[in-house]
Order: C-alpha cells, then sequence, then structure tokens
C-alpha cells in the first residue's frame, strides 16, 4: 500500500523525467537538423545529387534524405563516410569563447578564448564594418580592419573574420590601445607559436 506522501513524489518524479526526456529530445533533434544542414552543404558544395552522394557513400538515398531533413541521425561512423565522400572530412576544433572587456575609458570590447584559423575566402574575403568594406586580401585594408575589429568589434564580427595566423603576423604594425594590446597579447603568442611566427 503507497501513502499519499509516496505517490505524491513518484508522481514528481515521474514528471521530472517526462521533462527531462522531452529537453533531450529536443536536443537530439536540433542536432540532427544541425547535420542534416551539414550534409546539404556538403553535397551541394560538391555539386552533387542525393543518389550520387548516396551511393558513393554507401548508403540509400532515402536514408540520406532522411538524414538530411532531420529525420534520422546517423551514427559518427555513417557521418564521416557521407562527408568522406563529398570530399569534407569530419574534425574536431575547440569552441571559441568570449569574455566582454572594458577599457579604462569605458569602452566594452570582446575577446575570444582562442584565435581560431579561418577558410581562406573568409580570411581574405570583404568585411563590412561600420558601413565601410575592408578587402581583408590587402594588407593595409586587414590591418585597418583587424585595428577595428579588436578595439570594438562584435563577437559575431571578430568570429567572422579574424584570422589567428593572420593577426600574429600584423599583431606589431596594428596600432591598439594598451589595455586592449595586453587583453589580446596572449592570445597572439599562442598562435605566433603554433604557427611559428616569429616576431
Amino acid at each position: 500500500m503507497t501513502s499519499t506522501g509516496e505517490a505524491a513524489e513518484g508522481s514528481v518524479m515521474e514528471a521530472g523525467g517526462s521533462v527531462m526526456e522531452a529537453a533531450l529530445a529536443a536536443d537530439v533533434a536540433a542536432w540532427a537538423e544541425r547535420g542534416g544542414l551539414l550534409f546539404r552543404q556538403a553535397r551541394q558544395a560538391a555539386s552533387m545529387n542525393q543518389r550520387v552522394l548516396a551511393t558513393m557513400s554507401g548508403t540509400s538515398r532515402t536514408t540520406l534524405s532522411a538524414y538530411e531533413h532531420g529525420r534520422k541521425s546517423p551514427t559518427l561512423e555513417t557521418a564521416g563516410r557521407i562527408l568522406d565522400a563529398a570530399g569534407f572530412r569530419l574534425v574536431l576544433e575547440p569552441k571559441v569563447g568570449f569574455t566582454t572587456r572594458v577599457t579604462g575609458d569605458g569602452r566594452r570590447f570582446h575577446v575570444p578564448s582562442r584565435l581560431p584559423r579561418l577558410p581562406v575566402a573568409a580570411a581574405l574575403g570583404v568585411a563590412r564594418l561600420r558601413g565601410r568594406d575592408y578587402d581583408l586580401a590587402e594588407r593595409g585594408a586587414r590591418r585597418a580592419a583587424y585595428a577595428l575589429l579588436l578595439s570594438e568589434g562584435t563577437e559575431q564580427e571578430v568570429r567572422d573574420h579574424v584570422d589567428g595566423v593572420l593577426l600574429a603576423e600584423l599583431w606589431d604594425e596594428l596600432d591598439l590601445p594598451p589595455d586592449i594590446r595586453a587583453a589580446w597579447v596572449s592570445l597572439v603568442e599562442e598562435a605566433r607559436h603554433g604557427a611559428g611566427v616569429s616576431n
């Protein structure tokens, strides 16, 4: 025989379990959707249709379609095989987090936890900042853009346009306030060490 208190406790645990299960299911669905987008982007970048990619990766077109639309989630091995067939590889990259700092005169700026390498098209593309275009393939424009990005860029702007190796190579030429330079210097030194860039 169960007391009222025990019954109530059981229903709370049951409700908690269903809330956790629902959250987990939502998380899995979100990852499946992101994975589907990744497969579509890889396939389209390789100029393949679903049938060709499915054949080359050893899966069926129906299954590939289910992956692309987030209806099914592949194993890691299968995901790697599909991306490999499209000419891409699955890699593990550390996440980039940001901290917000404040200069002595009260201006906010954002510093990443690490400096990633950007794809060439992004690293040497055009950055539109504060209503002006900067051609990052041109050294002088990149120097001006990086000084602006490090001093007042948003997290997304820094993430989209600052390449670790290119920043390390330009570092000594950047005109930055001392507190901003001090906040970035350890990241730049780390990038220089990792890329073999000397002072």
